[in-house]
């Protein structure tokens, strides 16, 4: 009877890492659209302050500029918040596997 329920709860254990793993995968599918995104905008802003610094007044390359520079404090946000949740999603699947460890 005790291998029987050592199977299932190393059975149960595979599973869970598992779904963590695909979940991992989840959180980066879902967060590197809208890195691309911010990444591309960040490009085009900061190329297109460029192109207009010789034939546009100083004020509009300027705002061009800082717009450039908004999106990549974005960016460097929303990577870091990425960042964290799959830390996170880490630390909580090898924390539930330590309490398997002490059976």
């Amino acid at each position: 009877m005790g291998d029987a329920v050592d199977t299932v709860l190393g059975c149960g254990v595979v599973l869970k890492n598992a779904v963590g793993l695909v979940g991992v995968i989840i959180i980066l599918g879902i967060c590197i659209v809208p890195i691309i995104k911010l990444g591309v905008l960040t490009l085009a802003y900061k190329l297109l302050a460029g192109i207009t610094q010789p034939i546009a007044d100083d004020k509009i390359t300027g705002l061009l500029e800082q717009i450039g520079d908004i999106f990549k404090i974005s960016l460097a946000i929303l990577s870091s918040i990425a960042f964290m949740i799959i830390i996170g999603t880490s630390l909580v699947l090898k924390i539930s596997n330590s309490g398997m460890m002490y059976r």
